[in-house]
């Protein structure tokens, strides 16, 4: 190739290369799409970039001594702020040879200085904290720092961004810190705050304070109010930071999975309970609801769940003498001896009091009962015989048809003169108002969602219906180990309350102490706290909520209040927090935390929960 043909193609690539520098230098480039459009540095008070307006807070001096995170009021709080925080270590030889030479410095002018002066205790003060730092590294062994805190505030108006200074500032001085704004130097804070680790000694040198290691700790800024699970459900949102809550009641790092939600009629109570049973319901759980007041039934027909009733209206009945297969596990013994402590329970709620001679009386006809029936305390006799009266070679467990009903308990009371008062307390379940108790179990519980309606049974008599249902509930529950399940006790009170007794209460507490060993949570609900801490001097209520890791209260009154505060660790100024919240909020408190929460859900789940039918194609706003 001649040197003419060669240079005129080293000019083609050249005028290639210029047309692709072009081509190029046009593109938009990633560093084009985050930059601002515009920045407007002009005001002294604030910089402007992109219609949000921006000023910063130098934090210029603290307390001497802080026993709590001096930024923790902040970091909660609702408010557009940015922190930015630098930490500089300091040489430690450096530094006590220069506190060394200060120390000896002010000692001899201590010395010498009339007590009259002004400046005495100042430079008193300077000498004991030059020795006092000096000690601390030299033997505990820490470490002096140069702390710089800036905090950037934002916002769309330049009038709330003067309200966001203003109540930063008051916030900030109420932990006795001092701050200046960054008037004339707005544009060299805003690039301090910036992650880019820029030192601007205009700004910085203002700020900077000296700390211990130890003192370090009340600055740490990765501190949350909030809770949030792995695998949990939404409840709502902090009203304070706006943070979402998502609990995990199941979590291992619970001590329990139990949980109590209290509050006055109208505060938001139920919605909440029918907002985790539909948020349940979605994840597969088993779920049992005792419904005394009738206020789940639309729910459980939108979710398609078994609607069970008991009353004069109805025609499902449940067998209070039944001994269920799944009422122990294949490991454990004693299914009529566990199923007579539930009985005596029972009618104790029926016949009152009863001393111990009266009891032993009742357990014996008890024991009568079932013998008739051929069931005994050999667990053997629970399951079916051929015709030799050899046990079949499957073992088949008897079902309701083979246990006695009430009625047969009725008669063994009713003719023996020692225990014939109480068979005629038994009349009115046997022919009287309430012989709906008196039947065999007439329905199958396979679904995972079971509401039962005790609506019926009026205002004396539905203890009775809620203690069935609960050992029902109960005898499911432990069924299987390995599904997760949550039985919802509605007016717990009832059971465990002043109109109870110990058998009872003792129950409903087993079950709160040992639900979450087969893979159980059981949720207590109530508005009465007077009469759930009425029995024993409230020692069933309290345990009830010492064995519950979650806790909800909702909006109480102040009689309400003060009983809580006696048996539940809250202060006064949340006393004064829970008296005032609003319809849907609540007080949460899950292990430590304390979180003022906000109860959110979207349209459609409200519309499923207010009665109204599902669109399975469309479920709308999600």
């Amino acid at each position: 190739m001649n040197k003419k043909g060669g240079k005129i193609i080293n000019n083609k690539i050249k005028k290639n290369n210029k047309i692709i520098n072009l081509i190029q230098n046009g593109i938009f480039s990633n560093k084009d799409f985050i930059s601002p459009s515009y920045i407007n540095i002009l005001n002294p008070k604030y910089i402007e970039i992109d219609n949000i307006y921006y000023s910063t807070l130098l934090i210029i001096n603290y307390n001497r001594e802080y026993d709590d995170l001096i930024l923790k009021n902040l970091i909660d709080s609702n408010l557009n702020i940015n922190i930015s925080m630098i930490y500089e270590k300091q040489n430690p030889y450096k530094v006590i040879k220069d506190l060394t030479y200060h120390i000896g410095n002010v000692g001899v002018d201590l010395q010498t200085y009339n007590d009259s002066r002004q400046d005495i205790d100042i430079a008193a003060y300077t000498y004991n904290d030059a020795k006092y730092i000096r000690k601390e590294i030299q033997i505990n062994n820490e470490d002096l720092y140069y702390l710089y805190i800036f905090v950037n505030v934002f916002a769309t108006t330049r009038k709330d961004l003067e309200y966001i200074q203003n109540k930063i500032e008051g916030l900030l001085q109420s932990k006795g810190m001092q701050t200046r704004r960054a008037y004339f130097r707005q544009e060299q804070a805003f690039k301090s705050c910036l992650p880019f680790f820029m030192e601007i000694n205009d700004v910085k040198n203002v700020t900077r304070r000296n700390i211990l290691t130890s003192g370090l700790l009340a600055t740490y800024p990765f501190l949350t109010s909030s809770i949030f699970d792995e695998d949990g459900v939404l409840i709502g949102s902090n009203i304070i930071n706006n943070s979402l809550i998502f609990i995990n009641k199941y979590s291992n790092k619970y001590k329990n999975s139990n949980m109590c939600v209290f509050g006055t009629s109208g505060a938001g109570k139920s919605f909440f309970n029918k907002l985790l049973i539909l948020r349940y319901r979605l994840l597969g759980y088993e779920q049992y609801v005792i419904d005394p007041e009738r206020e789940y039934n639309n729910l459980c027909d939108n979710l398609e769940g078994t609607l069970l009733k008991i009353g004069p209206n109805s025609n499902t009945y449940i067998n209070i003498l039944d001994i269920r297969e799944e009422s122990l596990e294949e490991s454990q013994n004693g299914y009529l001896a566990t199923k007579i402590i539930k009985l005596i329970g029972f009618f104790n709620l029926i016949f009152g009091e009863i001393n111990e001679e009266e009891k032993s009386l009742l357990e014996q006809k008890i024991i009568n009962t079932y013998n008739k029936k051929n069931i005994n305390f050999d667990d053997k006799s629970l399951y079916k015989n051929d015709e030799n009266n050899k046990i079949i070679s499957k073992k088949i467990f008897k079902n309701t048809y083979d246990m006695p009903i009430l009625e047969d308990l009725y008669n063994e009371l009713i003719n023996d003169n020692n225990t014939k008062k109480m068979g005629i307390k038994l009349i009115p379940f046997i022919k009287g108002s309430m012989n709906y108790f008196n039947n065999y179990t007439n329905i199958e519980i396979n679904n995972k969602l079971i509401v039962a309606d005790v609506y019926e049974l009026g205002e004396e008599n539905l203890k009775y219906g809620m203690y069935l249902f609960t050992e029902l509930f109960w005898d499911k529950i432990k069924k299987n180990r390995n599904v997760k399940k949550s039985i919802y006790l509605d007016e717990i009170w009832r059971l465990i309350g002043i109109t109870s007794n110990k058998e009872v209460a003792s129950f409903i507490y087993k079950i709160f102490k040992t639900i979450r060993k087969y893979g159980g949570s059981a949720i207590a609900i109530t508005q009465d706290i007077y009469d759930l801490f009425s029995l024993e001097n409230g020692i069933y209520g309290r345990s009830i909520l010492n064995n519950s890791s979650v806790k909800c209260f909702f909006s109480l009154e102040e009689e309400n209040l003060n009983i809580l505060q006696k048996y539940e660790n809250i202060s006064d100024r949340e006393k004064i927090e829970i008296k005032s919240l609003k319809r849907g909020e609540a007080l949460m408190i899950i292990g430590d935390n304390h979180i003022i929460a906000k109860i959110d859900c979207a349209k459609f789940e409200e519309n499923i929960i207010n009665g109204g039918k599902i669109d399975k194609n469309n479920y709308g706003d999600r």
